[in-house]
């Protein structure tokens, strides 16, 4: 049988259904399978060793799930995709080969599980590409569904495994997952996706994405072509990083500071002096975002600012990030309010989008599936702080 991912006869045991395979994966140091000399690991996984199933494919998964994720925009997507990913590999794995390495037919799986995704649902955006800014004095809106749009994704996720994939890679691990990226890569038909990670972000070679789309070399080549122009022109290259390295750890800490200061202050003024002159400021799932410091120091001042806030560090999508808390009227305490996530350029904020919770938006009489406690928890930041 070939590696191509047809399955085998063994169905899905009841230990790989559910989330259960994720959250009981062993981990391992180094690489596994073919990919670090994990021959007899293999051979008792291809005998219905789930452990030592578990340990083969730990050592990918945090890619794995990242790159569903770049595929997807959603973090919930991905880990349904990466599940799935993982149920088919079991069930295929008899009939793996072994004419490719173990990473390049897991990938291989996980695209093939992410594109099928894609064709049940339409591509998540973020507010500024939704439509126009809010015009002078006009409100955000009223939430839509949150199928609607991106969500942030956990640097914390990725571990350690922040660099390139390979040498032949293009963008890093961190990069490749800032927020302009992953929303200009909603853009591409979903082929022209697939085929721009796995060789821009992977490093796979045209004839190892031609195998893993069941296409050929040509048409790979022709696809990559096609999605790096369609990246540019929407201004998709990741820039965050660099912006991050050019600035040092001193002077971002110092401008991250002084925005916080002036969010608890509720100093629409400072706040203002703080932003580019073409400044975005967006709060998911509602459709309403604004554009220059004017504009965003007017809702402030006459929306924002309405509630007191409180911040803690964190990271999303290879950029800066804040954990928002307001006060909750009804027990006092500061709840998981928004997960904002900056974009720098030069020494001043171009960008914050505030994804926002339930417990925020219940109290401006919205509805949201978004729970902020469980949310936070994916970015190690508390529900609640005092």
């Amino acid at each position: 049988m070939a590696d191509a991912g047809k399955e085998a006869k063994r169905p899905a045991s009841q230990a790989l259904q559910g989330k259960g395979l994720i959250d009981r994966v062993v981990p391992v140091s180094g690489g596994s399978g073919q990919d670090g000399g994990g021959e007899a690991l293999l051979a008792l996984a291809r005998d219905g060793d789930e452990d030592a199933f578990r340990t083969l494919v730990e050592a990918h998964r945090a890619e794995l799930h990242a790159h569903c994720y770049r595929m997807l925009a959603s973090y919930h997507d991905a880990e349904d995709a990466l599940q799935e990913t993982l149920i088919r590999a079991w069930r295929a794995l008899p009939g793996f080969e072994g004419r490719s390495t173990l990473r390049a037919w897991l990938y291989k799986i996980a695209t093939n599980a992410a594109l099928d995704v894609v064709k049940r649902r339409y591509r998540r955006e973020l507010p500024v590409s939704y439509g126009p800014p809010t015009t002078a004095g006009g409100g955000p809106g009223a939430p839509l569904a949150e199928t609607t749009w991106i969500e942030p994704y956990p640097d914390r996720e990725l571990g350690a495994s922040g660099s390139l994939a390979s040498p032949e890679a293009h963008y890093d691990q961190r990069e490749s997952l800032e927020l302009a990226f992953v929303a200009a890569l909603q853009t591409l038909p979903a082929s022209q996706r697939a085929a721009l990670l796995l060789r821009e972000v992977l490093g796979f070679s045209a004839a190892e994405i031609a195998d893993q789309l069941g296409t050929s070399v040509p048409a790979v080549t022709s696809a990559l072509q096609r999605a790096r122009e369609g990246v540019r022109c929407r201004n998709g290259e990741p820039a965050q990083q660099q912006a991050l390295r050019a600035l040092g750890d001193k002077r971002v800490r110092r401008l991250v500071e002084a925005f916080v200061d002036a969010l608890e202050r509720a100093d629409v003024g400072s706040l203002a002096g703080l932003l580019t002159e073409d400044a975005t400021w967006a709060m998911p799932p509602l459709p309403g975002w604004y554009r220059g410091p004017a504009a965003v120091g007017e809702f402030l001042a006459s929306f924002g600012f309405n509630e007191r806030w409180r911040h803690r560090p964190s990271r999303a999508n290879g950029q800066l990030a804040l954990g928002c808390y307001t006060v909750d009227p009804a027990t006092g305490a500061w709840v998981a309010s928004a997960l904002t996530v900056l974009s720098l350029r030069g020494e001043r904020i171009a960008g914050a989008d505030y994804f926002l919770t339930a417990e925020l938006l219940r109290r401006w009489g919205d509805d949201s599936a978004v729970d902020g406690a469980e949310m936070f928890a994916r970015f190690g930041l508390p529900a609640t702080i005092q």
